[in-house]
């Protein structure tokens, strides 16, 4: 299915099927590229939350009666249905993202290899067994579902953050309800098609559109929903994390992230600029492991700077595969962005390069932030400490490695860091210092893969992680069997 032949309207999937909103109401999905509707999007309420939850309340018991190496069989097909439709998928998450087909296709590729990793967890769906101090007494572990699954998707990824969710919740022996992220509703619609139409059976995936407060809360606060998986800002977060807390839900969240990446006096400058700039400003800076803080020795400072700069405006801004960056995903994203820049100059924060809103014919309507370069900000201003989820990125001068890696951690996010040394001394002690889920020595502050966990601390998680096996932790539950014997009946 090629984009332009999307539904008018891009409806839920209940029970196997697409349905519109009880309440009728639909709302538009901007183009992020021209400001122009591409398509409506059914606006989703609570009955269509509850209706959702209880389908997949029913089909649960079904699914997790297969094995988990025949559910893992059923993820593999629809992993590789996938891969036969990543152009279509790529040409969607490009429409609806603003990114480069390109960067759609190589997110959908991970997304791909994300299906068939879990779907191998099917046939390595550990426990384990262990001794007892009592005699006749053996002891082990097993996994087990939870039952029903709310999974909440950020924008950013969206068929990344779609496999992410989906696999290892299924995998489990969950069923889901997945509510899309309302900037990509086309694409969430779009894998459950390709779902169903594999072989995955009805209700075990359902998807709501519509807006967070509308179906994402409802979401959240059902009791007969098991697990809350987020991805998304940290403000949300909390709020989720209290709304689960009440009923003592189960809750994994992945949030933001206001990512170092040091420079050192010993660094191969040419490369540290190259994943400078793929670190501020790839996906247009709209990554939660984004390289928003740039911490420069002060002897290598200007130099490094004036590079940077110059690189930066060279970049090519648009949708095309020739072009560095695209768009932001909407225009209050756009606005919010420019109030903190301008915000920042008030407080003594210098631009070096960008700052402002693209207006010419290329991408007038648009929702296009020219890449921006802050000096002079201080550490503790909003610039520095709040997520801005867009291409800004902001220079800090130390005089060393211990102020470097001082400042680095003082974050109230600890999502990931990188440092760019030739010393081997200082990789290793800043791997092991920094607070931070991800560290990474002489590339980016990005490039999670499917088999490694992902996720922060402070304000950029609670403690869980996703993807790699670790992700099993969330969405299934520990059960230990003891078995006692008679050795008179031996």
């Amino acid at each position: 299915m090629k984009p332009n032949s999307l539904p008018e309207t891009i409806p839920n999937w209940l029970n196997g099927e697409e349905c519109p909103a009880k309440s009728g109401e639909t709302f538009d999905k901007l183009s992020p590229h021209t400001g122009r509707k591409l398509c409506g999007v059914v606006r989703s309420g609570p009955q269509d939350v509850e209706s959702a939850i209880q389908t997949a309340r029913s089909a649960q018991e079904g699914w997790a009666a297969l094995t988990p190496v025949q559910r893992g069989d059923i993820l593999h097909d629809i992993a590789q249905s996938m891969r036969r439709h990543q152009k279509e998928i790529a040409e969607i998450v490009a429409m609806e993202t603003g990114m480069s087909f390109n960067a759609a296709l190589g997110e959908t590729g991970g997304a791909i290899a994300e299906g068939e990793f879990m779907a191998g967890e099917g046939r390595r769906f550990y426990g384990r067994t262990t001794t007892s101090a009592v005699p006749n007494k053996y002891a082990m572990t097993v996994r087990q579902p939870l039952g029903v699954a709310g999974l909440i998707i950020a924008a950013n990824t969206p068929i990344a953050n779609v496999a992410w969710k989906v696999f290892p919740a299924l995998v489990c022996g969950n069923a889901a309800v997945l509510k899309a992220a309302e900037d990509t509703p086309a694409t969430a619609w779009y894998f459950a098609r390709i779902a169903h139409e594999t072989g995955l059976p009805p209700g075990v995936l359902n998807v709501i559109q519509g807006y967070g407060a509308e179906a994402g809360t409802p979401l959240v606060a059902n009791p007969d929903v098991d697990v809350i998986s987020f991805t998304g800002s940290t403000a949300v977060g909390r709020r989720i994390a209290s709304i689960a807390g009440e009923r003592l839900a189960k809750v994994s969240l992945e949030l933001g992230g206001k990512n170092p990446l040091v420079v050192c006096d010993d660094a191969d400058l040419e490369s540290a600029a190259k994943w400078t700039l793929l670190s501020a400003f790839s996906n247009a800076g709209q990554r939660c492991a984004s390289g928003s803080r740039i911490i420069v020795f002060d002897s290598v400072y200007d130099r490094f700077r004036d590079m940077l700069v110059e690189r930066t405006k060279q970049l090519k801004i648009g949708p095309d595969n020739a072009d560095d960056l695209g768009p932001v995903i909407n225009e209050k994203q756009l606005v919010n962005m420019i109030d903190a820049i301008q915000a920042a100059q008030q407080r003594g924060a210098v631009v070096l390069s960008g700052g402002y809103r693209l207006d010419d014919d290329a991408h007038a309507g648009g929702f296009y932030l020219a890449p921006t370069i802050i000096e002079n900000a201080d550490p503790k201003d909003d610039i520095s400490t709040i997520e801005l989820f867009g291409p800004i990125t902001c220079l800090y001068r130390v005089s060393d490695f211990q102020e470097a890696l001082q400042l680095a951690n003082a974050s109230p996010y600890g999502l990931t860091a990188c440092i760019h040394t030739l010393n081997f001394h200082r990789a290793m002690e800043f791997s092991q210092k920094i607070q931070a889920g991800v560290s990474v020595v002489n590339a980016g502050t990005f490039g999670s893969e499917p088999h490694m966990p992902f996720g922060g601390l402070k304000q950029s998680g609670n403690g869980t992680r996703e993807p790699g096996t670790e992700a099993l932790d969330v969405y299934s539950d520990l059960k230990n069997i003891i078995i006692n014997i008679d050795p008179e009946l031996l």
